[in-house]
């Protein structure tokens, strides 16, 4: 009888220890921003650009994917040439960027979790549509009312936002959205 208690115990032990392992692993956390940071679409050094920035983590690459804009970031998940083994996306939270020229090394925020203004006046780091990201609703309020603009989550930002319908976007070359689709 205590054989099997035993091995009741051991078995259910080691059940739970196979369920902490099926668990989803946390996101790696984001690397401070440093002038090695080359931009994916344009190759250029991404602190020699105004405006948010984003890198995202990827599951077959020791170093991030570095972006000279929050759009570019947004756009890669989007595109179906781009890598899938997305760890974590991260981009710069502006409401603690110390200003415009200068969004901060370590100020990120995951791109899920942020809100959006979509439509402002602010241009990105490649003089494109930029959509700035902030981690609190005041300070993208304050950021509309000085630059325009509307505040979306994550998925509710349109595809057309991102990968761009005007001819004013510089996003990377895709195929082109579909009208009304959102992020997700």
């Amino acid at each position: 009888m205590r054989l099997f208690a035993l091995s009741a115990v051991l078995i259910a032990g080691l059940a739970a220890g196979c369920d902490d392992k099926t668990k989803t692993a946390a996101p790696p956390p984001p690397q401070a921003l440093t002038q090695q940071a080359m931009g994916h679409y344009c190759g250029m050094n991404v602190l020699e650009h105004p405006g948010p920035k984003g890198q995202i983590l990827l599951a077959s690459r020791l170093q991030p994917v570095w972006f000279s804009s929050a759009r570019d970031t947004l756009s890669f998940t989007l595109l179906p040439e781009e890598a899938k083994d997305i760890q974590a996306v991260y981009v710069s939270d502006m409401g603690k960027a110390p200003s415009w020229e200068e969004p901060g090394a370590t100020n990120w925020i995951d791109a899920k979790q942020a809100l959006f203004v979509v439509g402002s006046s602010r241009k990105g780091g490649m003089g494109a549509a930029e959509l700035v990201p902030f981690a609190q609703r005041d300070a993208a309020e304050a950021f509309v009312a000085r630059h325009g603009g509307s505040i979306l989550s994550f998925d509710a930002i349109p595809r057309d936002a991102v990968l761009g319908s005007d001819s004013d976007a510089a996003a990377p070359d895709g195929p082109p959205p579909a009208a009304g689709t959102h992020l997700h």
